[in-house]
């Protein structure tokens, strides 16, 4: 296959050789490994815990390709991400494609490049997918959709279940909230802003390792992709019973993000990130485990953003810079376009 000048043809999806071709000469060439090799119709995990964390997502993005990363890369990190924050290690995924008849195999190439890198850097094995060929006009370009099993230590099973939280603890966050979003929009509106905007889009993993194994108090993790960091605190505020303060100086934002929400009228706090977690944890072990993260190259700027709070049960409010305080509502309706 001259990947470099074919296309994808509606034959590459039938079942015969030219799928077979495309399996051999791009899929297993990148993902390949022992269980994947076996090219069996269930993959067979070998599975030494009583507890697994299962997950699933779709991948839909237009461009497919945006500074920081692409569509595969995007995928990865996803749903490396959603095993993580479960407080799971993260151990096999699978990966299907539906693929736009005459999307260029180029492209396809470097897509499925990346989506092997990553998996290589989360330390996760790709062990079986699918692909799906439909006709010119009946997807846009490529959609992909994995799942993800991640094992537990008995230690960690609770951390997604925002048991044990009280007034007084403190939510942390890894660095800067916006970046995907606002670095897909720019990428698919071609606004040209001087100033660089980059996607977070990372696998947080050993971040989140880093952390468990350095403290058993996490109460709890989510990471805060589409609608935002402000609708991840509504959930766990309306969970809870309790309220949510954000100290807005406190924000990590960066300043081509925050030029660009402001001319765009949109709110840093409503927009999606693939790349971050938050953690709420204890004031004291909310400290420590600051500490640690800033050691990580994904966490280097890191910070204490919030607390819980007795006040306003149900309820996010931002105290803002000047001293006031605004309620901060989830996403609702569609602002963006879909960007993930």
């Amino acid at each position: 296959m001259n990947l470099k000048e074919e296309k994808i043809l509606l034959s590459h999806g039938n079942g015969g050789r030219m799928m077979h071709d495309l399996i051999e000469n791009l899929f297993l060439k990148h993902f390949g490994n022992n269980i994947l090799n076996q090219q069996t119709d269930a993959a067979i995990l070998p599975v030494d815990s009583s507890r697994v964390a299962f997950t699933t997502d779709s991948f839909v993005i237009d461009p497919l390709f945006f500074p920081g990363g692409n569509i595969g890369k995007l995928a990865v990190c996803g749903t490396v991400n959603d095993l993580s924050v479960s407080g799971a290690t993260p151990r096999y995924i699978s990966v299907s494609f539906i693929i736009e008849e005459g999307f260029p195999m180029r492209e396809l190439e470097m897509i499925v490049m990346s989506l092997a890198e990553e998996a290589r850097f989360a330390e996760v094995s790709i062990v079986t997918g699918d692909t799906k060929v439909v006709n010119k006009g009946k997807c846009d370009k490529l959609f992909i959709n994995t799942a993800g099993i991640g094992i537990f230590g008995k230690e960690d099973q609770d951390v997604g279940l925002a048991r044990h939280i009280n007034p007084g603890d403190v939510i942390i966050i890894n660095g800067t909230i916006g970046d995907h979003g606002m670095a897909v929009m720019n990428a698919r509106e071609s606004f040209n802003f001087k100033t660089p905007v980059v996607s977070d889009c990372a696998s947080l993993n050993h971040l989140i390792r880093v952390v468990l194994d350095g403290s058993q108090k996490v109460k709890f993790m989510r990471d805060p992709t589409r609608g935002g960091v402000a609708t991840v605190l509504n959930e766990l505020a309306a969970k809870i019973n309790l309220g949510i303060e954000i100290n807005e100086p406190s924000l990590p934002l960066n300043k081509g993000v925050s030029a660009l929400c402001e001319i765009l009228g949109f709110d840093p706090l409503h927009i999606a990130n693939e790349g971050k977690v938050l953690i709420v944890a204890s004031e004291e072990d909310g400290t420590i485990i600051l500490e640690r993260m800033r050691k990580n190259n994904l966490g280097l700027q890191s910070a204490i953003i919030g607390r819980v709070t007795g006040n306003h049960p149900g309820k996010v409010v931002l105290k803002t810079e000047t001293g006031g305080n605004r309620i901060i509502d989830s996403l609702t309706g569609d602002p963006l376009p879909r960007i993930c």
